[in-house]
């Protein structure tokens, strides 16, 4: 080996540990950070993604329920005139012909509300003493009781729907009036206007007239 290559392999030495003398401390912190912000940038990307599926799933459930809305309200004025059929329909006639009668209602009306459900039209109808919702229910006439704690549901007049979530006709009910001493609701709707000690607002106007 000559004089001339040995300063030549110095050099090349020195720049080596030059090269691994920059990996300081600082270097790897300041690549752990890097990593730590391009995994919050992957987070927020993948919320991204999912909050876009699910506003599109909701938007084309809005488009689907506002498209048939209008055909879904026709439908319910057939629902409610086949349930009155049922209800005064003499199921132990001794007719052949009116009990079959009375059975096909029945049928009818079963197959109807399938196709309600299919199509994500939902009845509405709480049981008696259930809690009053305003945001489900109007309040058609309010009575005393005994058995059923105010503001709780006595009877429903008419059934309301909901068409994938948004209410299209709210239940027609008559509840309990103040002073009434049932039960009380294990979860009573927040601001009922008709339990006690409740004050009236949205939701709380009684409809005299139905």
């Amino acid at each position: 080996m000559s004089d001339d290559e040995t300063p030549a392999r110095g050099q090349a030495a020195e720049a080596d540990g030059a090269a691994e003398a920059t990996d300081t401390p600082e270097d790897l912190d300041q690549l752990r950070a890097e990593v730590a912000s391009l995994k919050d940038q992957m987070l927020r990307i993948a919320a991204d993604a999912e909050n876009t599926k699910r506003r599109a799933e909701r938007e084309a459930n809005d488009s689907r329920a506002y498209a048939i809305q209008k055909f879904a309200r026709d439908l319910l004025g057939v629902a409610d005139n086949l349930q009155r059929a049922m209800q005064h329909a003499p199921k132990d006639a001794g007719d052949p012909l009116v009990k079959n009668l009375a059975i096909g209602l029945e049928l009818t009306e079963k197959e109807l509300m399938g196709a309600f459900d299919r199509n994500g039209l939902k009845k509405v109808e709480p049981a008696r003493g259930a809690k009053f919702d305003p945001h489900l229910h109007q309040a058609m006439q309010e009575q005393p009781a005994s058995d059923v704690a105010a503001g709780g549901v006595l009877q429903v007049v008419q059934p309301g729907y909901e068409l994938f979530g948004r209410l299209i006709r709210p239940a027609m009910v008559i509840v309990a009036a103040r002073g009434s001493t049932g039960p009380q609701s294990p979860d009573p709707v927040a601001q009922n206007p008709y339990s006690a000690g409740g004050d009236a607002g949205a939701g709380a106007s009684i409809d005299t007239k139905a």
